[in-house]
């Protein structure tokens, strides 16, 4: 019998420390402890960013977009640490290289994050990430990230 690595939302905010409207993972789709996660965000007209970022033509920022990847890769830690954030620590941006926007993300897409563990030095992990919407890539880009005590 397969473990089911699936993750519902009540879930995923147990292992992160992002509350709304910043929270950019609505699903995970599966997980390997120390590898990679798969997760999902569901575009809705509804995103509180949409109003400003072009209302004529709403497109999710590409920021956004790497954001959502980060936290699909703090949630993989999280659970690779088997730990969960606290008050005692802040889950950093410490570096994004090679970012690169592909395809533009608009209301009514489904965004898939793929994000797999490069390799993990002093403390820095340095992720791999790939957004993609249908087969479509969106963005992909490296990112590294730090876990602090404050």
């Amino acid at each position: 019998m397969t473990q089911d690595t699936s993750m519902d939302i009540k879930e995923i905010l147990d292992h992160l420390p992002h509350r709304y409207p910043f929270v950019l993972v609505d699903k995970v789709l599966s997980y390997e402890l120390g590898k990679n996660i798969e997760a999902i965000k569901n575009v809705t007209i509804n995103e509180p960013f949409f109003p400003g970022h072009f209302p004529h033509y709403p497109v999710m920022p590409g920021v956004l977009i790497v954001e959502a990847m980060a936290q699909a890769a703090a949630i993989l830690s999280f659970k690779t640490r088997n730990e969960k954030p606290n008050d005692h620590t802040v889950y950093y941006f410490v570096g994004i290289d090679k970012a690169r926007f592909k395809t533009p993300v608009v209301p009514g897409d489904q965004l898939n994050l793929n994000v797999s563990i490069e390799r993990i030095i002093k403390g820095i992990w340095k992720y791999k990430g790939i957004a993609t919407v249908g087969e479509k890539v969106a963005a992909e880009a490296e990112i590294m990230c730090v876990l602090k005590e404050i």
